[in-house]
């Protein structure tokens, strides 16, 4: 089965964004990075999911979105049960 991947939305400087690759990394799960500071409206993107919130990492797989900032285990296992990746 493949999946489509996993959008992140991140910054070069953010730890959390590092600690999510990882742990992305660590399940097997494809992701594509896009790093708000360099690509074109990236970061309304972000902002809009996140009620005006410019946060990071955000990530998005199909109709499911979510900040991961103040990065946990627990977030992330819970955005991907919700985006039936779990």
């Amino acid at each position: 089965m493949t999946t489509e991947p996993i959008k992140m939305y991140t910054t070069s400087w953010c730890p959390d964004c590092k600690a999510a690759k990882r742990a992305l990394d660590s399940k097997g799960l494809p992701y594509t990075e896009i790093n708000i500071e360099e690509v074109e409206d990236a970061a309304e993107v972000v902002m809009q999911v996140n009620g005006g919130k410019r946060s990071v990492p955000t990530l998005v797989h199909g109709d499911t979105a979510r900040s991961l900032s103040g990065f946990s285990i627990v977030k992330m296992n819970a955005f991907l049960n919700d985006a039936g990746l779990a």
